[in-house]
Formats: structure tokens, sequence, C-alpha cells
């Protein structure tokens, strides 16, 4: 073995040192990026993004951005992905620790309509999304949309557990009570963000028991007194 033969490995050793180094300040480069990102969507709409304005925000060149994600499209799709990420990150994952059944279903119901009271100064993707891409075939919507049914199979899921362990009747239809739940959202959406109607949080409570009354058991109405459902803070 040569010098250069027994220095090898130490090379090697730097250069995948080097190369972790990069990847790393790349995903945070991106990370910063797409919190700019979801900041300005959150305000403007999907639409409202754009590489150059993106650059300008985080001190970078455009093709800096571009690198990143290739193009408006695909900018538009991470932030989605991105939303949909913190979204089950405050939303979903706190919420299945609830006990199976009503008590479950309430804290995804609760923490859903808390992001939406949050979002009131600046918008939910997920809704202003829709009204920017519910005529527009393409990847952009068809990312969209699978998040936001991705959400509703796990609301739904949750309502038909509650039939299972009996907090709910057996004749319960899961998709019309999900339909009526995703109502109350836009329509608190709708009636705290554009008429700033200041009683719209406690009717979605309002909404919620009367939706979800007539049809729980003797037991899910014990749960229900025992977990009151809150849309304050």
């Amino acid at each position: 073995m040569n010098i250069r033969e027994a220095r090898a490995p130490a090379k090697v050793a730097r250069s995948d040192k080097t190369e972790r180094h990069l990847q790393h300040k790349g995903q945070q480069t991106r990370s910063a990026i797409l919190d700019a990102a979801l900041g300005v969507a959150s305000h403007r709409g999907l639409e409202g993004l754009s590489i150059g304005a993106l650059a300008e925000m985080t001190g970078m060149s455009k093709s800096g951005v571009f690198a990143h994600f290739g193009s408006r499209e695909e900018l538009q799709i991470s932030v989605i992905r991105e939303y949909h990420t913190k979204f089950e990150e405050e939303v979903f994952y706190p919420s299945i620790r609830e006990p199976r059944g009503l008590p479950r279903l309430q804290a995804l119901f609760e923490r859903w309509v808390k992001r939406v009271s949050v979002e009131l100064d600046s918008g939910c993707i997920f809704i202003s999304g829709a009204v920017e891409f519910d005529d527009r075939p393409g990847p952009v919507r068809d990312a969209l949309a699978d998040m936001v049914l991705a959400w509703h199979q796990a609301l739904e899921r949750a309502i038909r557990l509650a039939i299972e362990v009996g907090h709910l009747a057996p004749d319960t239809d899961p998709g019309q009570i999900l339909f009526e739940l995703h109502g109350l959202i836009l329509a608190l959406h709708h009636d705290a963000r554009f008429l700033r109607h200041p009683g719209a949080l406690e009717r979605t409570q309002i909404g919620f028991t009367r939706i979800i009354a007539p049809c729980s058991t003797d037991e899910g109405r014990r749960r229900a007194r025992k977990r009151p459902l809150s849309v304050h803070g």
C-alpha cells in the first residue's frame, strides 16, 4: 500500500461528512423557503405564490429558490403537503391519544375548530385552496384534494369507531355526520372571517351537539357529559 492508498479512506470520510453537511444545509434552506411560502399562501392563497417573491423574502436568488422546487407548481404542491403535515401535528396526532369513541371524535373536531380559529386573520389553505382550484384540474388540485380526503377519512374512521364502541347508534350514517361537521367548519370560517360575527364559535359548539346528540346512545351521552366539547383555547 502506498501513501496515496493509505490516505484514501480519510478523503472518503471527509467527503461523506461534507456531503451530509450540504444535505443538512439544503434541508434547512428548503424548510425556510417553505415557512415563508406558507405565510404567503395563508394570506394570499396558493396562487399568490411566486418564485420571485419568495427569493426576495428569503434573501435568495430566484435560481436558488427554483433549485429547491423546480417550478411554481411544485412549490404549490410542497406548500400543500407542508400545511397538511402541520395540520396533522396540531390536530390529528394529539387527538388520537384520546380513547376511541366520542372522546376521540370530540377531540378531533375541537382541535379542528381551534386550528381554523387561529387562522381567521390569515386563512385556511384547505378552504381557500378549494375555492382557487375547484374547477382547475391538475396536479395542484389533485394534491389538495388528496390531503383533504385523507383528513375526511380520518374523521369518518373516528365516527365509525364511535359506532363500534357503542357511543353512537348502529344505524348512524358516518358520511352524513362527516358532511355536517365539515359544514360547521365552513360556516365558522365564513361567519368569523368574512362577516366577523362574534358568536360564531359558540354556534359551532352548539351545532356539534345538535349533530351528535340525536344519534348518541346512553353510553355516548354519559361520555359527552364527562368530556364536554370546548372550542375555546
